[in-house]
């Protein structure tokens, strides 16, 4: 086995900081554009960072089990993390009328953020 879960949880962490600085600095940049602006991007971005948390709560969740189980609990947490961004973004767009581009912004760059986080430490 090359991966432990104990080590699957810790990158889940540090991604999720990593993901967490990225959403506060595109939300600092945003903020030129004023607080609605930066409001979005902080939903946005923290969407995704939530999405990701859940994902990885469902994934690592369950101790070792077997391949069967552990596919299928990593089957759910992407289905449910997909649900938890798809309805902040519609909040955020929708209800809470935030501008759309800084909304899909910040989702955006913590997406990127979780990309770069888990190629340099994975």
């Amino acid at each position: 086995m090359l991966n432990t879960v104990a080590a699957g949880r810790r990158l889940a962490q540090r991604t999720a900081a990593t993901q967490a600085l990225v959403t506060l600095a595109t939300a600092l940049a945003c903020l030129m554009s004023g607080r609605e602006a930066a409001l979005g991007a902080l939903v946005g971005g923290g969407a995704m960072t939530l999405g990701g948390l859940v994902a990885a709560w469902s994934a690592f969740g369950g101790g070792v089990q077997g391949a069967g189980m552990a596919l299928g609990r990593l089957l759910l947490g992407l289905a449910a993390k997909w649900l938890v961004v798809i309805v902040g973004i519609f909040l955020a767009i929708a209800v809470w009328h935030l501008p759309p581009v800084a909304v899909l912004g910040g989702a955006a760059m913590a997406a990127v953020a979780m990309l770069v986080a888990t190629k340099f430490w994975a």
